[in-house]
């Protein structure tokens, strides 16, 4: 029998670490909560949580060095999850309350506040995979659970031939907006995988099987 996949959930001072270590066992995981470089770096998984404004989660990842090991992840070739926050700040920038945030840049493209007549974006929602998901793969008509304000609204990343095309899923709340992408081996969602039940769990457990 094949032992479990070992993802690391990196430590950086926000985000629901507890919570997501929890799912990620629940999902099949070997799950280690870490701030460890080396660690992080050999995982076959990297889990990234965010909650919180959009600066505060870019500063404390830049302080324990988590844009470093993001970025020599996927330079490997190495999957790395982001979630809410953790999703944000994969994008090159984030406008919130008058500030302009640079974001780690692994994908063109601003995080700005939802156009929803009533904010935080708070609950259950539905989403629209994008074809050949692998995250959302016998998930199609499921909910999912969203606690934010801002998001990505746009895709820009332009992506040539032979190389595959980023899978898109959409959700609306006022306007249409990015609720996860799946780019390679980065991949990221807006909503809280390890608060949406059990069909958060079986994503969780989609992403560990294709690790």
């Amino acid at each position: 029998m094949s032992s479990a996949p070992r993802v690391a959930v990196f430590d950086y001072d926000s985000g629901n670490v507890h919570s997501a270590v929890k799912a990620l066992a629940e999902a099949g995981a070997d799950a280690v909560l870490t701030r460890d470089r080396q660690t992080a770096l050999e995982a076959d998984g990297l889990l990234v949580p965010g909650v919180g404004a959009f600066q505060a989660v870019r500063e404390a990842l830049r302080t324990h060095g988590g844009d470093e090991i993001i970025d020599r992840r996927l330079a490997g070739g190495r999957p790395v999850l982001g979630i809410c926050v953790g999703m944000q700040v994969l994008f090159e920038h984030g406008v919130e309350r008058g500030h302009d945030t640079a974001g780690l840049g692994e994908w063109p493209g601003a995080v700005t506040e939802l156009n929803a007549p009533v904010l935080p974006h708070m609950g259950w929602n539905t989403v629209e995979p994008g074809a050949d998901s692998v995250l959302f793969r016998g998930l199609e008509k499921e909910r999912f659970y969203f606690v934010h304000s801002y998001a990505a609204q746009a895709w820009e990343l332009d992506v040539i031939p032979p190389f595959p095309q980023p899978v898109l899923t959409w959700t609306t709340y006022g306007d249409p907006f990015l609720a996860a992408v799946e780019n390679g081996p980065l991949s990221a969602t807006q909503f809280h995988p390890e608060k949406s039940g059990e069909a958060g769990i079986q994503l969780l457990r989609n992403w560990i099987g294709s690790l």
